[in-house]
C-alpha cells in the first residue's frame, strides 16, 4: 500500500470530488438538514457510520460472492439492502439513545437508506479498486478509506451550508428567496468555490 494513494484518495474525496458539491450526490439532507449546524454534525456522524461500514459489507459480498458467482449483475440490489439494513440500525440506536435527535432527523434519517452518496461511494469502490473482476492489492483498505474521506467531505459541506445559513438567519432577507431558493443559491456557490480544487494534480 502507497502512502501517496492515501493522500490522493483524502484530497480527492474530501475536495476535488466532494460527494456533494463536485458529484452532486446526496443533495435532499443537504439541502433539508444544513439549517443549523448540530444537525448538520449530526447528519454528517450517522453518514459516516452507514458509508463506513457499507464500504467493509459491500466490498466483502462483492470480493466473496458476487465475483466467484459470477453475479456481479446483482451488484445494485445487494449494495441497497445492506445500505438499508444499517440505516435501520442507526435509526433504532438513535430512536432508543437520543430521542430528542431522531425527532430532529424527522424522514432524512429513514432517507439514508436511499441516499445516492452512500450508494454512490459502494459502486465507486467496486470501480475503482477492483481491475477485471479482481481486487487490486490493498483494495479493502482503500475502500474503507475512501468511506470514511467522502464522508469527512459531505460533513465538511454539511457543516459550511449550516455555518452559512445561520448567519444568513441575522439578515434581512425577503421573504421569495428565504429557504430553499436561498440554499439553492448558496450551494451553487459553494460548488464554484470547489472547483477551485480541480487544479491538484495526482
Amino acid at each position: 500500500m502507497d502512502l501517496g494513494q492515501f493522500l490522493s484518495i483524502f484530497i480527492s474525496s474530501v475536495f476535488i470530488y466532494n460527494v456533494i458539491l463536485s458529484r452532486f450526490l446526496g443533495l435532499c439532507s443537504f439541502i433539508a438538514v444544513s439549517k443549523e449546524t448540530k444537525p448538520a454534525l449530526s447528519m454528517g456522524l450517522a453518514v459516516l457510520f452507514v458509508i463506513s461500514m457499507s464500504s467493509i459489507i459491500t466490498w466483502l459480498i462483492y470480493t466473496y460472492l458476487l465475483i466467484p458467482f459470477n453475479i456481479t449483475y446483482l451488484r445494485t440490489i445487494s449494495f441497497i439492502l445492506v445500505i438499508a439494513a444499517f440505516v435501520q440500525l442507526l435509526e433504532i440506536l438513535i430512536r432508543k439513545f437520543t430521542p430528542g435527535l431522531y425527532k430532529v432527523f424527522g424522514i432524512y434519517l429513514p432517507l439514508i437508506t436511499c441516499n445516492c452518496a452512500v450508494f454512490g461511494v459502494a459502486v465507486l469502490n467496486s470501480d475503482m479498486f477492483f481491475v477485471n473482476n479482481k481486487a487490486v492489492p490493498g483494495s479493502f483498505i482503500y475502500s474503507l478509506f475512501q468511506g470514511i474521506c467522502v464522508s469527512i467531505g459531505y460533513t465538511l459541506a454539511m457543516l459550511l451550508m449550516s455555518g452559512i445559513r445561520e448567519r444568513l438567519e441575522l439578515c434581512n432577507i425577503p421573504k421569495s428567496v428565504r429557504e430553499f431558493p436561498l440554499a439553492f443559491v448558496i450551494a451553487s456557490l459553494m460548488g464554484l468555490a470547489f472547483m477551485g480544487f480541480n487544479g491538484f494534480k495526482f
